[in-house]
């Protein structure tokens, strides 16, 4: 996503994006993560906050391969919130639930990047390179948020997707399915780098943002022509 940039953009557009990148790994990823660590909690598992991953704090939930990979190529992860099923009373649904609290988070957060976007469109009359640049900023980070909760939900360790798959799939296939959890972070690190699968995953948060930035835009009178 970074190199695309780099050929298309000029040095206002990327200097909002390294911004917004930056934004995403300290504050999105951590809110992330504590969503997960939050719902846990709430339905019985301390896990999370005993090991002090019940907080937003960044230093606690970064992952710096997966921060990389956000800034290159847009999608990425942060280390992976502890859970153990055994604590809650119905385990199963347990691990969904926690696990879909994080890209639902990035869901919610998109959405108010997008009302902003919608705002400074409707709202600001004398449209600036600051104006342009905050845009810039907003829009960016709604496009990572969306990104991070589709790229998120594929169901694959250690991705949440592959909590929820625990959830339907018989626990010997799952903890079959864990035990390469190190091979598989690695062969998606390189699908994404080689474009294999990041151009799925672009068409597919390009249609998310498209419904979200729709919805974002109806208390604005819909989207600008």
């Amino acid at each position: 996503m970074l190199f695309q940039l780099i050929r298309g953009a000029d040095a206002a557009d990327i200097i909002a994006y390294i911004f917004a990148m930056a934004f995403v790994v300290f504050c999105t990823l951590p809110i992330h993560e504590y969503a997960h660590a939050l719902v846990a909690y709430k339905l019985g598992d301390p896990t999370a906050k005993n090991m002090g991953r019940l907080t937003i704090s960044p230093m606690a939930h970064i992952d710096w391969i997966g921060a990389l990979m956000i800034f290159l190529v847009g999608f990425g992860y942060a280390k992976p919130v502890p859970v153990n099923a055994r604590n809650f009373k119905k385990p199963k649904l347990g691990m969904a639930l926690s696990a879909i609290a994080g890209p639902l988070s990035n869901i919610i957060m998109a959405f108010i990047f997008l009302v902003g976007t919608q705002m400074v469109l409707h709202f600001v009359k004398n449209y600036t390179v600051l104006w342009s640049a905050v845009y810039s900023f907003l829009y960016f980070a709604a496009l990572v948020n969306i990104s991070l909760a589709v790229f998120n939900l594929i169901p694959i360790p250690p991705l949440d997707g592959s909590r929820v798959l625990s959830a339907v799939l018989p626990d010997k296939y799952y903890f079959k399915l864990m035990q390469y959890e190190r091979y598989i972070v690695i062969v998606v690190f390189i699908l994404l780098i080689t474009g294999v699968l990041s151009t799925p995953l672009s068409w597919l948060s390009g249609y998310v943002f498209k419904a979200l930035n729709y919805i974002a835009a109806l208390p604005f009178g819909g989207l600008l022509k």
